[in-house]
């Protein structure tokens, strides 16, 4: 069955013919580089952590690291690779004491959760996403997470930007629907993992996820959706700027 994650919405709310070009024709598409393959190799390690699965956590790093570098298609800056080895090195050790110190005393409901879940008034896309981690705390809340890597840090616009806070807003909503939780249960939360700081490496934020959001958020879905279905593809001139494909044979 088709269907839509946040990052495709994302795209096609940046500009919906730059959401064409690449998640319908396949033109451009974004192959990764040694950003991404440390925030995957790090997502692995915090997800073996926090299901206590006893691993060489340095090692497994290391590990995939190099795995998702061999999976670029061009080789990337060595001192740069050499930073990052030793920044995720730095950064593991704080990951528990973060989880403690943030949420207190937990249990854990699930790592990498799978959303597929039916999109209500419509009948031919699933919202589809993954969870990067869900715990429970004594008071009787649910506490969804996503992992962020980034260099220093982020600043209080981007902590409150709707398009990057949108993400937890859904997950939030396709998982209360999953399991048939009351939302009024389920808080947000991001993590970010900070490969330049000298501190705090490990910083867990909340984000108020509450009925007026979640309606804006499932709004802007069913919006592009409708337009993704007619084959509504306006340019969004504001985003030309910021877009690959500026100037390009692509978008002339």
């Amino acid at each position: 069955m088709p269907h839509i994650s946040f990052s495709a919405l994302k795209d096609w709310n940046f500009c919906a013919w730059y959401h064409k070009l690449t998640r319908i024709d396949g033109i451009g598409r974004f192959q990764g580089n040694a950003y991404t393959a440390f925030g995957n190799a790090i997502h692995e390690v915090c997800e073996k952590k926090l299901l206590n699965e006893k691993v060489d956590e340095n090692e497994h790093f290391i590990q995939s690291f190099e795995r998702f570098l061999d999976g670029l298609p061009e080789k990337q800056d060595d001192k740069l690779v050499e930073q990052m080895r030793s920044q995720g090195k730095e950064i593991i050790p704080e990951i528990d004491v973060a989880l403690k110190d943030y949420f207190g005393e937990y249990e854990v409901v699930g790592s990498e959760i799978s959303l597929e879940e039916d999109i209500e008034d419509e009948d031919e896309y699933h919202f589809v996403g993954y969870i990067d981690g869900v715990v429970k705390t004594p008071d009787g809340k649910y506490h969804i997470f996503d992992w962020k890597t980034c260099s220093w840090g982020w600043d209080a616009r981007k902590k409150s930007d709707p398009m990057v806070t949108y993400q937890l807003t859904l997950y939030k909503y396709f998982f209360s629907k999953k399991m048939n939780i009351d939302p009024k249960l389920i808080e947000t939360h991001f993590a970010l993992l900070k490969r330049t700081a000298k501190k705090n490496r490990v910083e867990f934020f909340r984000v108020t996820s509450g009925p007026r959001k979640t309606n804006n958020a499932v709004k802007l879905l069913n919006k592009a959706l409708y337009n993704i279905k007619n084959k509504r593809y306006i340019k969004n001139r504001l985003s030309c700027s910021k877009c690959d494909f500026c100037k390009t044979e692509h978008c002339s």
